[in-house]
């Protein structure tokens, strides 16, 4: 694949002053070391999501460097990313798995990436304007920030099943986070695991004995999806999900745009329909959805590297590690003490970037609009409001989701035919 890039400058520096292009790369020896950090910066959280959702790791992470690689070709080689697996995923299928098991919790998502897939060519057709108004920035933010607070529950269940191993996790991803700069303070959770990991088998809450079982060659535990008409309530939860894939996706696109001085808006269409298509084929296998992942724009702003030859380094070595049984065995030993102290953090870290998108787009929270939009879907999402219609159940991110559209567009409305658009509260 060497005449697909052009060789930066001597290919072993980069100037302070220069960036790598995406259609660059250095010497392969230096691509393939940029390319192990991107898989190193991209593991930490990726292995959580099969182990909170209990489905295999091996198998998440062979999907998930088929899924990269794939979006890398539809794509056109122009926007570096790597597809990780998706926490806005955990609730619908926590709820699906309980409701009708693993099966009925992939075909969840399997509709998700097939309807995210869809909306990618409606966008490849007629551009994004009609996402930027159907989701503003108060909207899309209390989407994402429902998401991550919704799963708070989870988080306390785990952390109480050892509060000493959840604690010293947590102290370990504080510090990481606040001692080590640049690449190493990216890397805060997977530093987190590693000593919660240490602390639990000190106390001997690890067991290894599926460990010596596992093959270290062998293909990963393939699942197929179940589907039935009977589940229609379930496969809904999983509908406000598309709308953070589209949020995380658009941003992924900008914030790489901004870093390389590029307008990428034009390829929005094909990482949705990309992200979708890599989601469906991870749910026909049995693995965890996929989106694009921001550990890995934060090595690319620190390394400057934004070479697309990286990331097909970092996703054939996923591939690779996904058919590992011996590794998928190994990360499924992690104890819940552990898990409890990273969710802690980590469901914490994805409240906040629905929080984060509002103040890097200066939302004002002075009008009503804005205030109600974000205090109403906020509610919904972190007490888990239920509706139910029958079979029928709707719960708190959905409800949340839908509340936060109809709040926001039914308020402008009403302001915009009274003229009341600019009202502040005194």
């Amino acid at each position: 694949m060497a005449e697909l890039w052009k060789l930066h400058g001597d290919g072993k520096t980069v100037a302070s002053d220069e960036i790598v292009l995406p259609e660059e790369r250095l010497t392969w020896p230096r691509t393939i070391g940029f390319g192990m950090q991107h898989v190193v910066a991209m593991f930490g959280a990726t292995f959580l999501v099969p182990i909170i959702t209990g489905f295999p790791p091996a198998t998440t992470l062979f999907f998930s460097g088929i899924g990269t690689l794939l979006f890398l070709v539809i794509t056109w080689n122009k926007l570096p990313s790597y597809l990780g697996s998706s926490f806005a995923f955990l609730a619908p299928i926590g709820a699906a798995v309980t409701a009708g098991g693993p099966g009925t919790a992939l075909a969840g998502i399997i509709i998700t990436g097939a309807i995210l897939a869809l909306i990618g060519l409606l966008v490849n057709f007629v551009g994004t304007r009609w996402i930027d108004v159907l989701m503003p920035p108060i909207v899309s933010g209390s989407i994402v920030a429902l998401i991550g607070f919704n799963l708070a529950p989870a988080a306390r269940d785990n952390f109480a099943k050892s509060p000493l191993i959840a604690v010293i996790t947590l102290l370990a991803i504080v510090l990481a986070a606040v001692v080590f700069k640049g690449f190493l303070g990216r890397l805060s959770i997977v530093l987190g695991v590693i000593v919660g990991y240490i602390a639990s088998a000190i106390a001997g809450e690890v067991d290894f004995s599926a460990v010596g079982d596992a093959a270290w060659v062998g293909f990963p535990t393939f699942t197929a999806p179940e589907f039935s008409a009977a589940n229609i309530g379930v496969y809904a939860m999983f509908l406000p999900v598309v709308l953070a894939l589209i949020a995380e996706n658009v941003g992924h696109i900008k914030g790489v745009g901004n870093l390389i001085d590029r307008d990428l808006d034009h390829v929005t269409g094909r990482a949705l329909f990309a992200d979708g298509a890599a989601t469906v084929l991870a749910g026909i296998g049995g693995g965890s959805p996929t989106t694009t992942y921001g550990e890995n724009i934060g090595v690319m702003a620190a390394t400057r590297v934004f070479s697309t030859a990286a990331y097909w380094v970092a996703g054939i070595t996923a591939i690779l590690l996904g058919l590992s049984p011996k590794i998928g065995a190994i990360i499924f030993t992690i104890p819940p003490g552990v898990i409890g102290g990273v969710t802690t953090a980590l469901y914490g870290l994805i409240g906040i970037i629905g929080v984060r998108i509002w103040v890097e787009n200066k939302v004002d929270f002075s009008k009503p609009v804005n205030q109600l939009t974000a205090g109403i879907a906020l509610i919904m999402g972190i007490a888990n409001f239920t509706v139910t219609f029958g079979d029928l159940s709707f719960q708190g991110i959905i409800l949340g989701t839908v509340a936060a559209i109809v709040v926001y567009h039914l308020m402008s409305a009403i302001a915009r035919v009274r003229g009341t658009e600019k009202q502040r509260l005194s």
